[in-house]
């Protein structure tokens, strides 16, 4: 982007941008480390620090001092492309001893060996700051990221087209209001300003084969740049939320997420470009929105219950496009994510967590290495040591468990090629750390 306002946002958002995401499709979940120990159930109403604002603006009003968070997750995933065949074009090319040259096509499958460590380990950090204005009303500034992935294969590797480096990241900068309408129920929202960054390299190559009357004479594998774009973007976003209160011990929220398309600016170099003259400087890339429900109740003095059923609205995700041509389809479908969790209140030191999630993936019948994605378990724990009555420090961990998927990842279905076949698995290890403070 060229204009002043989006180079100065570049230069304040850089160390809150997420490059990995280990939610279904390239949703970044781990907005918090309470959340993370928990495994994200009750996040839109639980409010035990000020990071409930990255899930709903209404809960502000449970807030009677100001309040800080920040803190970071550390994700580490293990993805691994095994059992792989990439089907390669091929041309041969003939001259005959007498006659034109002739070309035929038709292509051949190439054994690919396994890959794992093709997503790197990544930092996530959060900020959050809520202000209570008086007994009715909040403000708070929010800083985290709500979508991220990235992966990267060598440049020695078998299926150049389909691996390549793919990395999309994001932030949000949120700045939100709430209003408690009674004693029940609180309303909210605001307005998230999503900068997106975003990497696509991809090559192409051909294995071109020569004979001379028949007789075989040599054959070359030649390679060439197929993508080739960064660019980067600035959308507005929205969202609204409710939190009802039926007592001290029982309450509901309820979030709505609205999120854009990133319309981005930068160097796009896009193969069918080179035939039609029309090089781009633009990408589209279509976010989903996303709605959630969550519950909170005190089952004893001590133990709480909590839970939350999220939509993820992935079906947006159609198709990555240029100002004239589609780069890539996805046609991914709307996911869900439900999850529960418990919470002990052990003494005035110590808060002990934990939860499960079952996490469903977006992506339908066209599946994809380079973004590698299957149902998931989320198994995770975590605590609060309370350092004085004001200042908490918080730890979650979470162990990720994903499923085998079969790809079949093609460039034109009705080609044979370039095409592979492979099978791929994700599993992560997620470790969290915050401070709040009130005040």
């Amino acid at each position: 982007m060229n204009t002043t306002f989006s180079r100065t946002l570049l230069a304040t958002s850089t160390l809150f941008i997420s490059a990995t995401s280990m939610a279904g499709g390239f949703q970044v979940n781990e907005h918090s480390a309470t959340g993370l120990g928990r495994a994200f159930a009750g996040e839109a109403v639980i409010a035990d620090n000020a990071s409930v604002l990255s899930r709903n603006a209404a809960a502000m009003t449970m807030f009677d001092k100001d309040a800080i968070s920040v803190g970071m997750t550390i994700v580490h995933p293990d993805v691994t492309v095994k059992n792989g065949t990439y089907y390669r074009p091929e041309v041969d090319v003939n001259k005959p001893i007498f006659g034109n040259i002739t070309a035929s096509t038709s292509y051949e499958a190439v054994s690919m060996n396994d890959v794992d460590g093709i997503a790197p380990t990544a930092v996530v950090p959060n900020f959050y700051y809520i202000h209570p204005i008086n007994e009715k009303m909040a403000v708070g500034v929010s800083a985290y990221s709500n979508f991220g992935t990235g992966t990267e294969f060598k440049s020695n590797y078998e299926a150049p087209i389909f691996g390549g480096k793919t990395s999309v990241q994001s932030m949000n900068l949120g700045m939100s209001i709430a209003y408690r309408l009674n004693e029940h129920l609180s309303v909210g929202g605001g307005i998230d300003v999503i900068y997106g960054v975003g990497d696509l390299y991809r090559d192409i190559d051909v294995n071109v084969g020569a004979s001379v009357g028949g007789a075989p004479v040599g054959n070359l594998v030649l390679k060439e740049n197929a993508l080739d774009v960064h660019a980067t973007g600035v959308g507005l976003g929205a969202n609204i939320g409710m939190v009802y209160e039926f007592d001290q011990k029982n309450r509901f929220g309820f979030s709505y997420k609205y999120s854009p398309e990133i319309e981005a600016e930068g160097d796009v170099y896009y193969a069918p470009s080179a035939l039609t003259g029309k090089n781009s400087d633009k990408i589209y890339l279509p976010l989903p929105d996303i709605a959630e429900f969550s519950g909170f109740h005190m089952i004893t003095d001590k133990t709480a219950i909590h839970y939350s059923i999220q939509w993820v609205g992935w079906s947006a995700f159609d198709t990555i496009e240029t100002e004239y041509d589609t780069i890539k389809e996805y046609h991914w479908k709307d996911s869900y994510h439900y999850s529960i969790g418990a919470t002990h209140y052990l003494n005035n030191k110590w808060i002990l967590r934990t939860g499960y999630m079952y996490d469903q993936t977006p992506v339908d019948e066209l599946t994809s290495i380079s973004i590698p994605d299957s149902d998931r378990q989320w198994f995770s724990a975590g605590f609060t040591y309370n350092w004085s009555s004001n200042t908490a420090i918080d730890f979650g961990f979470t162990y990720l468990i994903g499923e085998d998927v079969e790809v079949h990842e093609f460039i034109e279905e009705s080609l044979p090629a370039p095409a592979v076949t492979a099978t791929t698995h994700a599993n992560a290890v997620l470790a969290a750390i915050q401070l709040s403070h009130s005040f």
